[in-house]
């Protein structure tokens, strides 16, 4: 399967309608986009943040592959299938092999509406590491037992391998790809969001500190207390923080609303 492709919609397909849900959703994805370009959570053109658009239809929207994050807008975005194929015509390119992940786990996991995959420099790194992560941080505490870890099998275009994947991840929502770089999946964009950054900040801390020395245990009965709970309350928090990054966000440029 080549790495990119500009497909059209299935031959003899109805083209599917254009929602306000779709619409909403769109907005919403693409604000997400630019907040990852805000934090320096991009590759060049590559890596995906996928969302479900609300409704009965399995309709997914994905970047266009050859825009940097900072270009996606909500007119851009590329409404697509479970398989990676657009469900109407569009002028821009996917990157279909990219969808294999995020389609195993939209396609299997029940509220998997959005999944997010990074390749920053320090969670590639720690998902290097033969160990994986460290729960000894602050971050790393609260995602004790809470991590799931995928082994590499080169580049993920093999639709083969969404089965073992899925095997490894179970419900667990921060997941790290041995040797590859980081993934989450929620219900919604802040939900996802929060476990990525989670995620992340935890990566960030291990890598600076085992630069400086040796990392201090944190001892069994922390890491109990450090678990994270889901409930309402964590709802509240994770969309707080998320729509704080919006408002700064639209400080800064809100151009990708259109």
């Amino acid at each position: 399967m080549p790495l990119h492709m500009h497909e059209r919609p299935r031959e003899g397909a109805k083209q599917v309608p254009l929602t306000d849900a779709e619409r909403d959703a769109r907005v919403q994805l693409a604000g997400c986009y630019r907040i990852f370009h805000m934090l320096g959570w991009t590759e060049l053109i590559f890596n995906h943040i996928t969302l479900r658009v609300p409704g009965p239809e399995r309709i997914f929207l994905i970047n266009p592959f050859g825009l940097h994050y900072s270009e996606v807008t909500a007119s851009n975005l590329v409404a697509i299938d479970i398989d990676g194929i657009p469900v109407r015509e569009t002028a821009h390119p996917i990157n279909r092999a990219g969808f294999v992940t995020h389609s195993a786990i939209h396609g299997h996991l029940d509220g998997a509406h959005c999944v997010m995959h990074t390749h920053t420099t320090t969670g590639m790194a720690v998902a290097c590491l033969k160990e994986g992560l460290s729960h000894d941080s602050f971050y790393g505490a609260q995602l004790h037992g809470a991590v799931a870890y995928h082994d590499f099998e080169g580049v993920t275009v093999n639709p083969e391998e969404r089965q073992r994947m899925l095997e490894d991840i179970g419900r667990k929502k921060a997941v790290i790809l041995r040797n590859h770089g980081l993934l989450s999946w929620g219900a919604d964009i802040p939900e996802a969001f929060m476990w990525l950054w989670w995620l992340q900040r935890a990566c960030d801390i291990q890598i600076d500190a085992a630069a400086a020395g040796t990392m201090n245990p944190i001892q069994a009965q922390a890491l109990a207390q450090c678990v994270r709970e889901a409930g309402p309350a964590e709802r509240v928090v994770r969309e707080l923080v998320y729509a704080a990054l919006v408002r700064r966000l639209d400080a800064i440029d809100d151009s990708y609303k259109h």
